[in-house]
């Protein structure tokens, strides 16, 4: 088969490898028939990711229809179309049983880490793949969601709203800011209505994807050159809001975070970090206010599948550019430069 290869910091080629086969009486393979590119697949490219070695099958995004099955999975069938979870669930260790995916403790991959695929084991950017725990790691697709809606629920609508909105403790009659208007930052704004926020701010540089916020369930945009502060608080009666999402990842965003907060407020921390952030503990402990920060766990995946398919959440907004599969080098330019070609999330398909 064909697969998208990780040769090293700055290297990737779409070339034959061995087709994937069932190892474990839990997995399942399954066709790819949709997959998608995330800002962590360019972290990796960078070598911000030390533990991804060359040779490795990247992507963990994906819809498709399953081939196969091992003899343990007792929940799908040959010919099922499926969610590919981003979060490996063995389903029984201590960690899952309390939702806790994102450490799962099963051995495929690493215990402990749940974020395998395009990590520790291949991933989703190739025609066919491997699925460890299949029973718990795929959701059977319903009638009516397509595989662009769904494919935004492998990683970033979960994490918007698992990390920012649940994390952030979001509550009726809140005020959010959401830094950062990129996928995951807009599913965020998304989400945020599920839980009652009276009021979403969305701070971002680019016009286009504040543009984008205001779709997405944005109340007020901002951007976040001078004077950026003074227009959050003018809009917050100068309290501060209630719940500050970070969802960039750099210490001048979770910097931002800090400093737009009420006192008693929570910043929600979503954003891969590739360096040291400074906290400022000294101005802050008296505040009141909670940090949380987290990997998605995609324990809320169903949920909001239930809600795609009733078209109450817009999963099919963040899909802006398409390419065949053959062309994902292309679909990596173009996301890569995501700032010149207005890319939220590129749609590769078989």
């Amino acid at each position: 088969m064909k697969a998208l290869v990780y040769g090293g910091p700055g290297q990737k080629s779409w070339q034959d490898v061995p087709d994937p086969r069932i190892v474990n009486p839990t997995d399942a393979i399954v066709r790819i028939d949709t997959t998608t590119i995330c800002g962590t697949d360019l972290h990796i490219l960078k070598g911000d990711v030390p533990a991804v070695q060359p040779g490795r099958i990247l992507g963990h995004e994906g819809v498709g229809t399953i081939t196969d099955v091992g003899a343990s999975v007792g929940n799908l069938t040959v010919g099922d179309r499926v969610i590919i979870s981003c979060i490996k669930s063995c389903g029984h260790c201590a960690n899952c049983r309390t939702g806790l995916y994102s450490h799962c403790l099963g051995d495929e991959g690493q215990s402990g880490i749940g974020w395998i695929f395009g990590h520790l084991i291949d991933g989703t950017q190739a025609e066919y793949v491997r699925v460890p725990y299949a029973d718990n790691s795929l959701h059977r697709l319903p009638e009516g969601v397509s595989d662009e809606q769904a494919v935004m629920l492998s990683d970033i609508l979960p994490t918007g709203f698992e990390i920012g909105v649940q994390y952030g403790r979001v509550k009726p009659g809140d005020t959010v800011a959401v830094i950062g208007a990129g996928p995951v930052g807009l599913a965020a704004i998304a989400t945020a209505g599920l839980y009652g926020a009276a009021a979403i701010i969305a701070i971002d540089l680019d016009k286009n994807r504040l543009e984008q916020a205001r779709t997405f369930g944005a109340t007020e945009t901002v951007i976040s050159g001078s004077g950026w502060k003074e227009q959050v608080l003018a809009l917050t009666d100068g309290q501060g809001v209630d719940v500050a999402i970070e969802a960039v990842g750099i210490p001048q965003t979770f910097e931002m975070a800090t400093r737009i907060v009420r006192p008693g407020g929570n910043v929600a921390n979503v954003g891969v970090h590739g360096k040291p952030v400074e906290l400022h503990l000294e101005e802050l402990w008296i505040q009141n206010i909670n940090i949380s920060t987290g990997l998605v766990n995609a324990n809320t995946t169903p949920m909001l599948l239930k809600l795609v398919a009733q078209q109450k959440l817009p999963a099919e907004k963040f899909a802006t550019h398409r390419f065949a599969l053959d062309n994902i080098l292309d679909a990596y330019d173009t996301f890569s430069r995501a700032s010149e070609t207005n890319a939220l999330k590129v749609v590769i398909t078989r």
